[in-house]
């Protein structure tokens, strides 16, 4: 038996994000799946050629309004539960996007959602982690059932390219709600790699000290090309923007390499980067919990170790 998957395409300047090839990655996991992406924007041109190219995708509709200039959920969802009726799974990242809009799509299709799919046991077999990933759990829905699901996308790896799916345009009968509506959006700007997607993360915390104290975290992640991150008592106390975090309650990111420096390891935060393929810990104290998780540890004072380190690196 076939199934017929939608995933919702999360997108940002023309730019199809990798998110969306991990949801297809996903999608793949589910026994014979035939797989449709929808690009819901003003001009979806670049970003529905993008989505074509990913493997495993056999088809691209493309929803193009004046409206999804700027992407908002309470739009966007009537239009997609809209598109809904054939396909068996409904999917999205588990990203702040997809957190926004996914529930939506549920509650207008009144179908259950299964949150931060980590694993694709069967077509209706889930699992999912829960108690700041401490503990895996298998869901199931009934045979039949139309999920909604996010898909938690540091447990994927993205899809390759080299595909080539049809693009359609599509155009739901459905009104749009204007009880929502675009103001204004404001965000820093770096020309270091997004954290969420990164393959090298510098991290900082309390340890540091002080916001000026950020800037060996900075000179470093710019010798190696790495984002920069924190934690959220870093955060807290100022030492760094809430973009920033990482952790239960910011970021779960999955890079090659995560170095957490001045960072204790509270568990909040070690279930932000549980996915990350190596961890290496800088911290003065031997007894920090990032240690037990750690490949490699350093017990050194950080504002010795990190410059050196970064004087090994330049040469």
């Amino acid at each position: 038996m076939s199934h017929s998957i939608l995933i919702l395409a999360e997108h940002s300047q023309n730019q199809l994000s990798v998110g969306t090839a991990k949801c297809v990655a996903c999608a793949a996991g589910i026994p014979d799946a035939q797989i449709t992406i929808a690009v819901c924007a003003a001009d979806a041109g670049a970003v529905a050629a993008q989505a074509a190219q990913l493997h495993g995708v056999s088809k691209v509709l493309v929803i193009e309004h004046a409206a999804h200039a700027h992407p908002l959920a309470a739009l966007i969802a009537p239009q997609i539960a809209a598109l809904a009726a054939p396909y068996s799974h409904v999917l999205g990242p588990s990203s702040t996007f997809g957190k926004d809009v996914m529930p939506r799509i549920a509650a207008l299709l009144d179908s259950p959602q299964i949150s931060d799919i980590m694993a694709v046991e069967s077509a209706t077999r889930f699992r999912r982690p829960i108690y700041a990933s401490n503990a895996l759990v298998t869901v199931e829905v009934a045979a039949g059932t139309k999920v909604i699901g996010t898909v938690r996308t540091a447990s994927f790896q993205p899809a390759a390219l080299g595909g080539s799916a049809a693009v359609e345009k599509v155009s739901p009968s459905v009104e749009l709600p204007n009880h929502t509506r675009f103001v204004s959006v404001s965000s820093s700007k770096s020309d270091r790699p997004d954290l969420q997607t990164a393959a090298k993360v510098v991290s900082g915390g309390r340890g540091l000290g002080s916001a000026d104290a950020f800037k060996i975290l900075y000179s470093l992640a710019d010798k190696i090309g790495a984002a920069v991150g924190a934690s959220r008592a870093a955060v807290d106390a100022g030492y760094a923007p809430n973009e920033l975090q990482v952790g239960q309650t910011g970021k779960i990111i999955a890079p090659e390499l995560y170095m957490a420096v001045g960072i204790s390891g509270a568990i909040q935060h070690l279930t932000g980067i549980k996915d990350a393929r190596t961890i290496v810990a800088i911290n003065k104290d031997p007894e920090a919990p990032i240690f037990e998780v750690a490949d490699i540890g350093l017990v050194a004072d950080l504002f010795q170790a990190v410059p050196e380190l970064e004087k090994l690196i330049t040469g």
